[in-house]
């Protein structure tokens, strides 16, 4: 069983919070946020210090880090949170529900994977993704770093994801698909063809539009 730190005080962090509770050997012992957003000393009953000294008051040799956040900026916050709690020498935990089903799948850390996702086998998932409920995960896929699916995708077989990508709910991908680094896959659109870096897709069949995903979320 680790001690974990929750980076976040808002819902995904409150959420994180009662999954580990409740669905994992792990123990929840504090939350850190930036110094600016320090607000309150304590949430769900447990210490909130400074992310700036955390390693101070928790150190990385002797308590993990989970940094479950949304995936704002195209996951670019997220990573910056990751990489800077990695630079302080913490470990990161994984958190996949027992309500998942895998099949010895290599998933990497700081990875949040809620209830009812499907990830079939010979599909890898790297560090700092983020699953949530109900997700379709197809066979001899590749999912990189730094991924956000909201609910109820369908990534079907074959297909590669590369990092910083985002899937609105009820999307579904073609199988054999590249989707590139940064694609945003809107909500219900239906990827037919495999997808260029930093775009926006929308539709059904999705049609790339003009603005670029770092612009629109």
């Amino acid at each position: 069983m680790a001690k974990v730190v929750i980076f976040g005080v808002l819902d995904t962090a409150e959420l994180a919070h009662f999954y580990l509770t409740h669905d994992s050997e792990h123990e929840v012992v504090a939350f850190t946020v930036n110094q600016e957003y320090l607000k309150e000393v304590e949430f769900k009953g447990l210490p909130v210090v400074p992310f700036e000294t955390v390693e101070t008051i928790y150190p990385p040799q002797e308590f993990k880090f989970f940094a479950p956040m949304t995936g704002r900026k195209m996951n670019k916050n997220r990573e910056k949170v990751y990489l800077d709690a990695k630079a302080k020498g913490y470990q990161f935990i994984s958190y996949i529900s027992s309500k998942a089903t895998l099949f010895n799948n290599e998933i990497g850390e700081n990875c949040f994977i809620l209830e009812d996702n499907t990830i079939q086998p010979f599909t890898t998932i790297g560090n700092n993704v983020v699953l949530w409920s109900g997700n379709h995960i197809g066979h001899h896929g590749q999912i990189r770093d730094h991924v956000f699916f909201t609910s109820h995708v369908v990534l079907s077989g074959h297909c590669v994801v590369d990092s910083y990508c985002f899937f609105g709910v009820n999307s579904t991908i073609r199988d054999y698909l590249q989707i590139a680094e940064g694609t945003l896959v809107g909500m219900a659109a239906a990827v037919i063809k495999s997808t260029e870096p930093w775009g926006v897709y929308m539709g059904n069949p999705a049609e790339k539009k003009p603005v670029p995903s770092h612009k629109v979320y």
